[in-house]
């Protein structure tokens, strides 16, 4: 396992320890919580000197990411690196139907990632869920409230950035995350967080526990570059849209 250069993976340098824990933990155990069969960040010697102080250590947890992202032999050939982050998003989202463009920038395609999560979940959704999730928002108009307007207003939210951006973010992972791995996001959350979970990990949580039930995830490595990039959407926009407080769920 080695660590190529990653512009894309680059700022996991500035994330604090327990930022990187998820990540970490993602990347070493299943869903039952026993070590992967195929990881080797737990036996590198960074880990075993540093943890928990996971940020000492990212190179090798970015290069975690690469190699599971890339093919066994592949990575062989290549003495042990695997491949850059943007082609492990690409992979992750062909595999879940995701409309994105390729030479879009990769805070793009996580959005798109994102978002498509969410508008199979909303589309799952009866008319009268649709109305209860628009009066729970504080939507003023709900009579003609649509699974398409509501997407519209999310779409927009990703768009904006901003604290609303990077809620809806984790509120996405965190759910994806519980039906994945069985264990969400661990984040100290603010009252506004924690009433908008509630809110939305309702309806629309049960429209995103079903729309990834219905997903074959097929190989194993899927079933850790899928949750490794979420975990990465997650830290991209809490770095990027400046969010300094921790938070948990779970």
């Amino acid at each position: 396992m080695a660590y190529r250069d990653d512009a894309d993976l680059e700022f996991l340098s500035q994330c604090s320890d327990e930022d990187l824990n998820g990540l970490v933990e993602v990347l070493i155990y299943d869903k039952d919580g026993e070590t992967r069969w195929t990881e080797e960040l737990s036996t590198s010697e960074d880990y075993k000197q540093y943890k928990p102080q996971h940020s000492k250590y990212w190179r090798n947890i970015a290069a975690e990411i690469q190699c599971f992202g890339g093919n066994t032999f592949a990575t062989l050939a290549r003495s042990g690196k695997g491949v850059l982050y943007k082609e492990v998003l690409c992979d992750a989202c062909d595999k879940m139907k995701v409309n994105y463009n390729k030479k879009a920038s990769v805070d793009l395609i996580e959005a798109n990632l994102l978002m498509s999560i969410m508008t199979k979940a909303l589309e799952s959704m009866s008319s009268e869920e649709i109305k209860e999730l628009g009066e729970s928002l504080g939507v003023k108009n709900i009579a003609g409230l649509t699974a398409k307007t509501l997407t519209a207003g999310f779409q927009a939210i990703f768009k904006a950035g901003g604290f609303k951006s990077y809620q809806l973010t984790a509120i996405i992972v965190n759910q994806v995350l519980k039906a994945i791995i069985g264990r969400g996001l661990s984040f100290a959350a603010t009252g506004t967080m924690m009433r908008t979970l509630s809110i939305l990990t309702g309806p629309v949580g049960w429209g995103i526990t079903g729309v990834w039930t219905a997903i074959d995830i097929g190989s194993t490595a899927y079933r850790v570059t899928i949750p490794a990039v979420l975990q990465v959407a997650f830290l991209r926009s809490k770095m990027s849209n400046g969010i300094s407080d921790e938070i948990t769920f779970d």
